[in-house]
């Protein structure tokens, strides 16, 4: 997987053969075969790996605040989360935007998604937040986030991280009516 990553990153991913990414990996086309059955095996299993590595740069964040600070948790998920999409954005658009079409699943559902609606939720509960629907806003608040992102990338030839974080945990804070 480090070979693929490397080579799509480096060439794309419709150039780039089984024959690179083994002789990348330096592991003969058979053993490519015991655990991948296409390019798109190996997209699938890199995006799983990007959105595990993200959520895992999250909850790092957010359990580094004090359990009582639900405001804060739920800016650190907001940092975290920005910090890691811009960190790896061209990964990103690879494995999720230019090697095969977007799903509407993988926008609504995800374990980003429901790590972040768990937290609306833990925090609803504890009264920091009035929440009808966790789930949704958690939805609202993970693609509002990448559409932001994504507006200052464009825009900006060198995103302001502090400034973009700090304007995102405001909206986010917002939206979940932090008290």
């Amino acid at each position: 997987m480090n070979a693929a990553e490397r080579l799509f990153l480096d060439q794309g991913v419709a150039p780039t053969t089984i024959e690179q990414i083994t002789s990348g990996a330096d592991v003969a086309k058979g053993t490519f075969y015991l655990y991948f059955s296409s390019k798109d095996d190996v997209l699938a299993a890199l995006s799983d790996r990007f959105a595990q590595q993200l959520l895992g740069k999250i909850k790092t964040a957010v359990e580094a605040q004090p359990a009582d600070a639900w405001k804060g948790k739920l800016e650190s998920w907001t940092s975290a989360c920005v910090n890691g999409y811009l960190d790896a954005i061209r990964l990103h658009d690879i494995l999720f935007y230019g090697s095969r079409p977007a799903s509407r699943e993988g926008l609504v559902d995800n374990i980003v998604i429901h790590h972040l609606a768990a937290l609306l939720e833990a925090g609803g509960h504890a009264k920091a937040w009035s929440l009808d629907d966790p789930h949704s806003t958690a939805v609202f608040l993970f693609n509002g986030m990448h559409a932001v992102v994504d507006d200052a990338y464009i825009r900006e030839k060198r995103v302001n991280r502090t400034r973009l974080s700090k304007r995102l945990e405001e909206l986010c804070s917002r939206a979940a009516h932090v008290r």
